[in-house]
């Protein structure tokens, strides 16, 4: 029996609405449908473990092919079906769960599972109409589900972590005990904010993760910095949205810009680098700039509607990561962040950097 959580189960239903749909919906910043940017569905590609399962249109009939076998359903087989595995996924409760009738229906075209291919780079393949241009690409996306949790962009671990040294004309002797002792419930905004009382503060000094840094670098000579002041900015303020925080960072401009004709420095930049991490860039790995296969997101949104992000309309696609996107505090034991430590004399201090999609 096959089982799996919203977001596994998501794929499938993906599956099933844009076969039903015969089109694809692109979407603005907001999540909003663009109502005169619609994709036409030329054939949709999946790749499983037994093989690429193929499924095109014949009129209102969809043409299953795997290998030597071919298989023909109704679109309107397919439709009934996407609105019956939507509410199935709404309801439960479960973190894993099975559907035994949606199972069914899968199998009767010989899918077998609920996920593409681990090999498989995207998880669904798409070739479109694009009516301005004629032309018929292929795109690979990626699927992210609001019906489950809210996935992440880009994953914690002490490779995303910032190194700050502590600065002031006079550094406590007890600076480290005293601040580290501060237990609160948010302790890491709490002992910055003491730094600070002490007549100190933070200031950038490198990555802990040296590809990281050099990533950056890559995509902009200015990111490290930029990140560094993003990342204070959350860790004192009230707000964890990446567009809310990269708007403070416009309006203070720490890094000191010519800002005389309104370039947007900041907005430009953390776009180029969420759209980076977004299309295959890991910290722990050199980058090239080379994009992988999925070129975009399918966003399943909580009333069924699905919306195409891709770098085939790059505007579209870098507002959606600006504008969904937040900074989130992970395990500060787990992943060695959030203390003072000594360091040939030096007082230093650790932020880390974890980006999650907003539900």
């Amino acid at each position: 029996m096959l089982t799996g959580n919203k977001g596994e189960w998501s794929e499938v239903y993906t599956l099933l609405k844009i076969l039903s749909d015969k089109q694809l919906h692109t979407g603005d910043g907001n999540l909003n449908k663009i109502e005169n940017l619609i994709f036409p569905v030329i054939k949709i590609l999946r790749d499983e473990s037994d093989g690429t399962h193929e499924f095109s249109y014949k009129n209102d009939i969809v043409v299953i092919k795997n290998d030597l076998e071919e298989f023909r359903i109704p679109v309107a087989v397919f439709q009934q079906q996407a609105v019956n595995l939507l509410s199935k996924i709404k309801e439960s409760q479960n973190r894993a769960f099975s559907i035994p009738e949606i199972e069914s229906f899968i199998k009767s075209f010989n899918s077998k599972s609920l996920k593409a291919s681990s090999s498989a780079k995207s998880d669904i393949r798409i070739i479109i109409h694009d009516q301005r241009t004629g032309a018929t690409p292929e795109l690979g996306f990626s699927i992210k589900s609001q019906l489950g949790s809210a996935s992440t962009l880009l994953n914690a671990g002490k490779t995303t972590n910032f190194i700050y040294k502590i600065v002031g004309d006079s550094i406590p002797k007890d600076i480290e005990n005293k601040i580290n002792s501060i237990n609160t419930r948010s302790k890491i905004k709490d002992r910055i904010e003491n730094i600070y009382l002490e007549s100190c503060k933070l200031e950038f000094h490198s990555l802990h993760n040296p590809t990281f840094e050099n990533n950056l670098i890559l995509i902009d000579s200015s990111l490290p910095k930029i990140l560094s002041e993003l990342l204070l900015k959350y860790n004192t303020l009230a707000s964890s949205k990446i567009s809310e925080l990269t708007g403070y960072l416009t309006e203070e401009n720490p890094l000191n810009f010519n800002v005389e004709s309104s370039h947007p420095y900041y907005e430009y930049k953390i776009k180029r680098f969420l759209t980076d991490i977004a299309l295959g860039m890991m910290p722990s790995q050199v980058w090239t700039g080379k994009l992988d296969a999925t070129g975009g997101y399918l966003v399943v949104k909580e009333d069924g509607d699905i919306l195409c992000y891709h770098i085939y309309n790059r505007n579209e696609f870098e507002n959606y990561l600006l504008n969904n996107t937040k900074l989130e505090t992970a395990s500060s034991s787990r992943h060695k962040f959030g203390e003072i430590y000594k360091v040939n004399g030096d007082f230093f201090f650790n932020l880390n950097l974890q980006i999650r999609f907003l539900k």
